[in-house]
């Protein structure tokens, strides 16, 4: 006899068809799709067709060589994209434990100067879950990328994601003991504007200058160099090549071996941080829950 007291369940289309809707809104190609599926791209077609019926409208515009999610698609495609990952982490947790691969994507310096460091004990401590670091700076689209965490900078709203505060994106100046020997010393901030700047563009130089009350410094007039990574900086300064603005943080073990010299205590600090992110639809899936209960405790670590 049924029970009366359970709600009805809406009718819901065939499974196989909201699979197939998941992976081209995600891909918006119905080949990529169908090659992820293991399917021919003819019947991945006659699945999203079927799901049309169901729903009574198109949920693709097929336009040349690309195709675009209509307005019911797009309201239909982040509720399927959750139901997938609520259903990942429930079978995940059946099976137990962290298994399989985690992917990481981090930007380069830190991934060089902590991570890289630090991510052999985690290795050891889920000997079962292999990690694969991408260093990238652009920003993640969960959705469409075959990514679980992301660590980036930033002031730690996101939309959609869990954000775990890192590390202090701070900044202030450091250069080799040899170079700062050269002018006999930096005794004052504007000492440093007898050297060479490194990436005189960066607006952390700007805002560094104003706090330490030094007028006149015509960075804008300095050679445009840029390296685009404070750990690429950082090596040309060690190398004596000029005075790099760097985050404290991930230079600690530079400075603690007299690679690197921090000659002012004044720290620049604009609100940014280093974060982690990733969906809050997937905050309990084993690997990612073990990878933040990690760093988390690895971070407070003094």
């Amino acid at each position: 006899m049924p029970d009366l007291s359970s709600p009805q369940l809406a009718p819901l289309p065939p499974l196989q068809a909201i699979r197939v809707f998941e992976a081209v809104a995600r891909h918006l190609s119905f080949t990529k799709a169908a090659q992820e599926l293991g399917m021919t791209q003819a019947a991945a077609s006659y699945q999203i067709k079927l799901l049309e019926e169901r729903i009574g409208a198109p949920l693709f515009l097929r336009r040349p060589r690309q195709i675009e999610l209509t307005e019911p698609g797009q309201r239909l495609a982040p509720a399927v994209s959750e139901a997938f990952a609520i259903l990942g982490q429930a079978y995940a947790a059946a099976r137990g434990g962290a298994e399989g691969l985690l992917c990481v994507t981090t930007v380069l310096t830190f991934a060089s100067n902590w991570l890289a460091q630090h991510l052999g004990a985690f290795q050891i401590a889920h000997p079962a879950l292999a990690v694969r670091l991408d260093t990238s700076s652009r920003l993640t689209d969960f959705a469409r990328e075959d990514v679980d965490l992301a660590i980036r900078s930033g002031g730690g709203k996101w939309p959609g994601l869990e954000a775990h505060k890192l590390l202090d994106a701070d900044f202030t100046p450091m250069l080799s003991p040899k170079l700062a020997a050269s002018i006999g010393g930096v005794r004052e901030p504007a000492d440093l504007l007898r050297l060479p700047i490194l990436d005189p563009g960066d607006i952390w130089w700007t805002q560094w200058f104003e706090a330490a009350g030094v007028a006149g410094h015509d960075l804008a007039k300095r050679p445009g160099s840029s390296m685009g990574a404070q750990a690429y900086e950082a090596n040309a300064a060690m190398a004596g090549h000029g005075v790099a603005i760097l985050t404290r943080a991930l230079f600690k073990n530079e400075i603690a071996d007299g690679r690197l010299v921090q000659p002012f205590d004044l720290v620049g600090d604009d609100g940014h941080a280093y974060w982690l992110v990733y969906p809050t639809a997937r905050r309990n899936v084993p690997k990612i829950r073990a990878f933040r209960d990690w760093i988390l405790a690895e971070i407070a670590c003094p």
